[in-house]
């Protein structure tokens, strides 16, 4: 049976995107930046996510979708145990390439690659790291994928298993808010975002919670 979300009338019901941020990553990585190195969840980020499996139980997911790195996976099926599905990798929503940066420390970013730092600061959206991408080249990998999801959904709800970077961009669309401003936007490990897509407009109904208890 196709479940479909309780339209407002005189309205199409919305596709719900339960858009959630892997766990907690092993530990001595969590300082680090990872964008495409594969690293597994630690036993809290295994934790976090059993925790919001929990509490979204109700939640009439029709589908999970996933990064295809281990740390969200790992998250994804443990979203999916007792309902019947299997998490879908969509390698569009792997996290940003940090390209030369990939393992460091911010520190060590700053003594090691200082000018590249600053001309990110200057242009958050567009300036593409050494060896990986820019925020703007991740847009252009999983809005159009994300889109192609909400329309296979329509009226149902969907959860994506993906990465803080990932996880902004899609935010800041829903927003309409201007890229640079981007990271104002906070998501920790193991967060739920709930995003409502009408025909004319996505509607934000959360941002970053779960890890308190708030769905």
């Amino acid at each position: 049976m196709t479940m479909r979300l309780k339209a407002i009338p005189g309205q199409e019901p919305p596709t719900r995107l339960y858009l959630i941020r892997h766990g907690q990553v092993a530990d001595g990585h969590t300082h680090l930046y990872h964008g495409h190195n594969d690293i597994h969840l630690s036993p809290k980020g295994v934790a976090q996510l059993e925790k919001l499996a929990r509490q979204l139980k109700a939640a009439p997911l029709t589908a999970v979708y996933s990064s295809d790195l281990t740390r969200s996976l790992e998250g994804a099926r443990v979203l999916c145990r007792g309902r019947g599905l299997e998490p879908v990798i969509v390698p569009e929503f792997r996290e940003i390439n940090f390209g030369v940066w990939e393992g460091l420390s911010f520190e060590e970013i700053a003594a090691k690659y200082p000018e590249e730092l600053n001309a990110r600061f200057q242009d958050l959206a567009n300036f593409r790291i050494p060896g990986g991408e820019s925020l703007m080249d991740v847009r252009a990998r999983a809005l159009p994928r994300l889109g192609e999801l909400i329309e296979q959904h329509q009226g149902q709800a969907l959860a994506v298993v993906a990465h803080a970077g990932v996880n902004r961009v899609v935010l800041s669309d829903a927003l309409g808010a201007p890229f640079n401003n981007l990271f104002r936007i906070d998501q920790s490990y193991g967060c739920l975002n709930i995003i409502d897509y009408f025909p004319d407009l996505a509607v934000v109904r959360l941002i970053n919670g779960g890890v308190n208890g708030v769905v």
